[in-house]
């Protein structure tokens, strides 16, 4: 038998946002700009385009983490146990990239820049890896509705 491409899901299937292919949509634009960014330096870069990638990637950010605390029945709980954890490391790897830049007398509205794209960076792969995760988690009982 083939399965008809409308038909309902199961009911033990779940339906999520697309929040992993916007978050790492996000992560592709704030690196391309931070690409665009480091192959200008030491000469200050033209920030146009950087800018416009930067504004695009906090928009698909700020999308995936809209949808998703809009999606009923998520398990937060262990998105945030394996968040956070991922939070702290990519929190790391940002500042030791911001370092290179500091300690190459970046400075004025270069480094503005690139400081706000590490700061997407550092925000989109933890809600990636987090989201990935608690996905495949049952979410935890509320405590508002009665047990039968």
């Amino acid at each position: 038998m083939i399965a008809d491409a409308t038909a309902t899901p199961t009911a033990g299937a779940r339906r999520f946002p697309p929040v992993t292919q916007l978050a790492i949509g996000s992560l592709a634009l704030v690196v391309t700009g931070g690409i665009v960014m480091a192959g200008n330096f030491p000469n200050p870069p033209a920030l146009a385009i950087p800018v416009v990638l930067l504004v695009g990637s906090a928009f698909l950010w700020a999308l995936s983490l809209l949808l998703l605390s809009r999606h009923p029945g998520f398990a937060w709980g262990a998105f945030f146990k394996v968040a956070r954890w991922a939070l702290v490391a990519y929190v790391v790897i940002a500042g030791m990239i911001e370092f290179a830049f500091v300690h190459n007398n970046a400075s004025g509205a270069p480094l503005l820049v690139i400081s706000l794209m590490l700061v997407i960076f550092a925000l989109d792969v933890p809600l990636s890896i987090g989201f990935t995760v608690a996905r495949f988690q049952e979410p935890a009982p509320d405590p508002n509705v009665p047990r039968r």
